[in-house]
């Protein structure tokens, strides 16, 4: 099949790439003329696993190409994939304008038959609209060309978006037209050869799946935050109520892990659009709006537990900090727990030493030069001189340190777990202070 990808973007690319992988003759679009340059010289503007040699393989082999020829990209696909952003409006909706941009696009230079696929995160109702954008400049053009909008929404996991392209759980499009589910399924069909995941229903079934998904994660996520911090209250250990309601079938072991609060740019973004979504319909989401207020708060709790250790007292400390990226496997920052704790350190005279092994140069381009913020090339470099160590991603090579280095290293034998990445006598026994989320 011949595909058109519009954007270059985290969901653009890796869905360019996969397609190509599998056989496909792939263009990929965006506006954005430097990172063009960029993805035609090899270089992949994101930290995805695996990404870059599923880029290099398939540009080589002539399956994947680059273009900012808006024209080019229409008349090249007669599936046009939209895979751009849509970044939140100051009031938490989703902002369309990319979306229909792309869609009035089609509609002004498409010739025959097209196949639209709306690949963004988006509000229900948004494929009605990009069909009316559609249909509005085929009317404005005098014209009348077949063509077909379905909804098929992305469940990519940064750190692991490759695999769950290429190995889907599932596949949800939303279609009502015979010819386009005919298409999809050809189109998904190598994806799942060992049983059917294509599920078929309405447009803004489909729509509603995509937010439904990620606000029940981000439920679970704070569910476990809130009962962390009741089960320091009353001396019980989170681990062990996780493991245990886990084995509980109805509710599995998946993001029951308490922490320091969800970030990146998916769980925040969507939480907000869906209560949004709410409000403008005249249904509140209360336990949404709980779950947003609780992963703010949870966000503060790594310095709570640092300033109750030092007496309110963080003016003139560095804090050694090992993770900046919302999660393990990826450079993004966006609305990451590292962020609010940064800040918070800085309003409270501190200063910071940060270690990851991605996401250093996105904190350089947040934080430009401020001389508060040092990096450190390696973990136990951010320890030289530090009066405490925060975690905040679990990154796998934090798994296993060396305790006695890490306590000869740090001015104050503190280490204040935002991940509970350890079990609290380790660090302990080397003479450690471990103070974890929900730990005893």
């Amino acid at each position: 099949m011949k595909i058109t990808v519009i954007g270059t973007g985290y969901v653009g690319l890796v869905s360019g790439a996969c397609l190509a992988e599998m056989g496909n003759d792939v263009l990929c679009l965006d506006v954005d003329a430097a990172k063009i340059q960029a993805l035609e010289a090899g270089r992949i503007p994101i930290h995805e696993p695996g990404l870059d040699q599923l880029v290099h393989r398939n540009a080589a082999s002539g399956r994947l190409h680059f273009t900012t020829d808006v024209e080019r990209s229409v008349h090249f696909g007669t599936i046009q994939l939209i895979a751009v952003g849509t970044p939140p409006d100051e009031d938490g909706s989703a902002d369309l304008g990319h979306v229909l941009a792309a869609a009035r696009h089609i509609g002004h230079h498409m010739t025959d038959y097209k196949l639209i696929v709306d690949k963004s995160t988006v509000p229900v109702g948004t494929a009605d609209r990009v069909d009316a954008a559609i249909a509005d400049a085929l009317a404005g053009r005098g014209v009348t060309i077949p063509y077909a909008v379905v909804s098929n929404p992305e469940f990519l996991k940064e750190g692991a978006a490759v695999d769950d392209f290429m190995r889907p759980d599932r596949i949800i499009v939303g279609a009502e037209d015979e010819r386009a589910i005919l298409m999809m399924k050809a189109l998904y069909a190598p994806f799942q050869r060992n049983r059917e995941k294509l599920l078929i229903m309405d447009r803004r079934s489909a729509e509603l799946t995509k937010y439904a998904a990620n606000a029940m994660l981000a439920t679970r996520i704070s569910f476990m935050n809130e009962l962390a911090l009741l089960a320091e209250k009353l001396g019980a250990d989170i681990e062990h109520v996780r493991q245990g309601i886990g084995a509980d079938p109805r509710i599995g072991y998946h993001f029951l892990y308490a922490g320091c609060g969800y970030g990146g740019s998916c769980f925040p973004k969507d939480v907000r659009a869906l209560i949004r979504t709410g409000a403008e319909h005249e249904q509140p989401l209360r336990i949404l709006r709980s779950v947003e207020e609780t992963n703010a708060v949870q966000k503060t709790v790594l310095i709570d537990k640092l300033a109750a250790r030092f007496d309110n007292k963080l003016s003139g400390l560095n804090i050694a900090l090992w993770g900046l990226a919302f999660k393990p496997d990826t450079d993004d920052m966006r609305e990451a727990p590292s962020l609010s704790i940064i800040e918070e350190l800085f309003r409270r005279g501190a200063s910071v030493t940060a270690y990851d092994p991605a996401a250093m140069n996105e904190a350089r381009r947040i934080f430009r030069d401020d001389p508060r913020l040092r990096y450190a090339d390696r973990p136990m470099q951010a320890l030289a001189g530090a009066d405490a160590l925060v975690i905040v991603t679990e990154w796998k090579e934090f798994r296993s340190p060396d305790f006695d280095a890490i306590r000869s290293l740090l001015k104050h034998p503190v280490i204040i777990d935002g991940r509970n990445m350890y079990e609290p006598e380790l660090p302990r026994s080397a003479g450690l202070e471990y103070h974890g989320i929900g730990r005893r």
